[in-house]
C-alpha cells in the first residue's frame, strides 16, 4: 500500500515541531515565541506590534502579552512613534539582543550537530524548502 505524500509531511512536521521544543531547554532561556518575537525585531529593526503580530501570524492579544512578558524581563523596549505618537514601536534591547545571540549560537551549533553528515546540496534543498514551506504558510488565507 502506498503512502499518502501529504499525511507522511504533515506527520513528520508535528514530530519536527516536537522534537526541537523538546530539545529546547537545553539551547538557551528562551521560549519558542521569545525567540521568534526577539528574531523578528532583530531581522526588521523597529516594529509596531500590529506589524509585528502580522509577521509571526499572532492575534493582537497574544502578541500584546508576550511582547509585555518581554519588556518585563528588558529584552525589548517600547517607546512612541515619532510621525504617530499613538502607535507604540519595539525594539530589542542590549540585554534582550545579548540572550537571543547566545541562543542563536546555541541553536547553530546543534543543528549543525544534527545535520553534519548531510552534504552542502542536501542542506541547500532543506533550506530552500523550509523558506518555501514557510512563505506558503505565511500566504494561505483560510
Amino acid at each position: 500500500m502506498e503512502e499518502d505524500s501529504l499525511q507522511i509531511i504533515e506527520q513528520e512536521i508535528a514530530l519536527l515541531v516536537r522534537l526541537t521544543t523538546a530539545h529546547s531547554p537545553r539551547l538557551g532561556d528562551l521560549d519558542r515565541s521569545e525567540y521568534l518575537i526577539l528574531s523578528a525585531l532583530d531581522k526588521n529593526g523597529m516594529l509596531a506590534i500590529t506589524i509585528l503580530a502580522e509577521e509571526l501570524k499572532l492575534n493582537l492579544s497574544t502578541a500584546s502579552r508576550q511582547v509585555a512578558s518581554l519588556e518585563k524581563k528588558d529584552y525589548i523596549r517600547r517607546f512612541p512613534d515619532p510621525q504617530n505618537g499613538r502607535i507604540s514601536r519595539l525594539e530589542v534591547t542590549e540585554t534582550g539582543l545579548k540572550i537571543l545571540r547566545k541562543v542563536q549560537h546555541a541553536r547553530y551549533n546543534a543543528y549543525a550537530e544534527v545535520l553534519q553528515e548531510w552534504g552542502q546540496a542536501e542542506l541547500d534543498e532543506l533550506k530552500k524548502n523550509l523558506r518555501r514551506l514557510n512563505r506558503d504558510f505565511k500566504n494561505w488565507k483560510r
